[in-house]
């Protein structure tokens, strides 16, 4: 019997905690859409004043890799451009 109880209170315990994640990720999935909307408005305003957002985007990607990372990619990149006659 005690065992009944105590198996059911940590079910409920469980359940509880189950649900209390569930909300949390529920909260940060709606935070990380309205964060992406607001990134994405940030885009066509920079393409309205004239930028090229490609590029923007490409150098978002640069600036979020070491400078040692940067310089191996761009070296593997020169070495095939030469490889292919393109440099």
């Amino acid at each position: 019997m005690a065992d009944d109880i105590t198996s059911e209170s940590s079910q409920t315990i469980a359940a509880g905690q189950l649900r209390a994640f569930i909300e949390r990720i529920e909260r940060l999935e709606e935070e990380k859409k309205s964060i992406a909307d607001d990134i994405k408005d940030v885009y066509a305003e920079l393409k309205g004043t004239g930028f090229d957002t490609k590029a923007v985007r490409h150098i978002i990607r640069l600036r979020k890799q070491d400078q040692a990372e940067r310089q191996e990619q761009e070296a593997i990149l020169d070495l095939y451009l030469n490889a292919l006659g393109m440099a």
